[in-house]
């Protein structure tokens, strides 16, 4: 087998975009911000939700499946969209990004590199999701392992033993991992879990395989289904989506196509939390009331008043809220990325409250930092204790490396007796475009401004 050192593709000129240059250079390399938030402020108004960008990035991946030019609409300008983008543009890729439109095309005519930046791919997991359409469309991928949040394991062996299983020959050196496949094949591929980024990545290989696969155990999430459904739209043939059983009849050649995304159910369920954690009453637009029931349904148990529409969900706290108890599973169960929105409305309520998580092994490190501003708290291991309703105190904290973390603690600040200054606020850019603003709109008191990198190191030890 041959293998070939990275070299960086120099590719076609970019597409003009009417996004600054320097907003690609993601979250790492943002100049840090402090937020500072003055608690006891009620949210209330409406808040129109954003396109998810757990379907957004798969989607933009799937585009290099075909030479065809391909149009995603409701994109979120994020952080992560972003790298995304640079990724795509350095294999060779056209990527026009509209920010105005919330609009991105793509046209892969031009892809030479089978090679993704490993800086790119190690700012976020979901950049791996390249390898599937690069394996099935040219045949190889030399790429670095993933990173993004340290949320604990987060293995890509869901993605690596399916693509062995379709014929790849694939091998890890020095952090990188080479695949090589003269063709794949449709087989049957069984998932030891039901990842949605592995479950993803297969399906996006599955289109231009030869024959039928099969994937069992496969992920359910919404996200999945709207992945699928983008991919129908470019000619894949695709069975099953929404059950654990998917199948996937191969294709010769697949088409451009266009799509609008589906809602943020994160972003929408974390919105719904935080009326309910601050007195408020805030109506969700754009929003898939089945898709946010999972919270719905906690909230509900809390006391809170929830009225939907087909489009629509709004939320108006109780004047108490009751203890619940959660349990973190893949969909239709409660969501990882809502957990920690959730663990700060917990301590706002009366009795004892538990969560259990059971996707991610190290997502509760912002526990510590609720215990700080007064909560009672106890955490083992992946399950928490909340004994509540405690008044928390706003204090200065600096809790890098996870979105779910500080959007938590931006929460804990709207409810906290005095001032709550967040460092390293820019993170939350990853999933939100402007999460200040958007608070502000609703009547939180919280103001951004830059901050010199030797504060933020000695907040770091606050």
């Amino acid at each position: 087998m041959r293998w070939h050192a990275y070299e960086p593709s120099s590719g076609p000129a970019e597409a003009e975009s009417t996004v600054d240059p320097d907003a690609g250079r993601g979250a790492h390399d943002e100049q840090p911000v402090r937020a500072t938030i003055a608690g006891g402020h009620p949210l209330r108004g409406s808040y129109l939700t954003p396109g998810a960008k757990n379907v957004v990035l798969p989607m933009m991946a799937a585009c290099l499946l075909t030479d065809e030019t391909c149009v995603i609409q409701n994109v979120p300008i994020i952080s992560d969209v972003l790298v995304m983008s640079d990724l795509l543009r350095q294999l060779g890729a056209e990527v026009v990004l509209d920010a105005d439109e919330h609009t991105v095309t793509i046209t892969a005519a031009g892809v030479r590199s089978s090679s993704p930046n490993p800086d790119l791919v190690q700012r976020m997991r979901a950049s791996f999701q390249v390898t599937g359409p690069l394996l099935a469309r040219f045949g190889r991928f030399d790429c670095a392992a993933p990173g993004g949040c340290q949320l604990g394991a987060r293995p890509v062996s869901v993605d690596i033993t399916g693509f062995q299983g379709m014929g790849a020959t694939i091998a890890l050196a020095e952090g990188v991992f080479h695949a090589e496949a003269d063709a794949l094949y449709g087989r049957r591929i069984y998932l030891d879990y039901p990842s949605h980024t592995g479950t993803q990545n297969l399906l996006m290989a599955a289109t231009l395989a030869n024959g039928y696969t099969t994937i069992v155990h496969a992920s359910r999430e919404p996200e999945v289904v709207a992945l699928v459904q983008f991919l129908r739209g470019m000619g894949a043939e695709i069975h099953g989506e929404g059950t654990s059983l998917i199948g996937v009849q191969g294709r010769s050649h697949l088409y451009g196509t266009v799509a609008r995304a589906i809602p943020d159910r994160m972003v929408g369920g974390t919105m719904a939390v935080a009326a309910a954690l601050t007195s408020g009453d805030v109506e969700l637009l754009n929003v898939r009331p089945d898709h946010l029931e999972p919270v719905t349904v906690q909230l509900r148990e809390m006391g809170v008043d929830v009225v939907e529409t087909n489009r629509s969900v709004r939320v108006v706290a109780p004047d108490t809220l009751g203890a619940t108890d959660v349990q973190v599973m893949p969909f239709p169960g409660f969501p990882t990325d809502v957990q920690a929105p959730m663990g700060v409305l917990m301590t706002q309520a009366y009795g004892v409250s538990t969560i259990v998580e059971r996707v991610f092994d190290s997502s509760m490190g912002y526990m510590d930092s609720l215990a700080a501003m007064g909560a009672d708290v106890s955490v083992q291991g992946t399950r928490a204790v909340v004994r509540g309703p405690r008044q928390l105190r706003g204090r200065r904290i600096d809790l890098e490396h996870s979105i779910r973390g500080m959007t938590a603690l931006t929460l804990a600040g709207l409810v906290a007796e005095g001032e709550t200054v967040l460092d390293g606020f820019e993170f939350v850019r990853r999933g939100y475009e402007d999460l200040a603003g958007d608070l502000r709109g609703l009547g939180a008191v919280i103001t951004t401004e830059p901050q010199a990198a030797p504060a933020r190191r000695a907040a770091a030890a606050v």
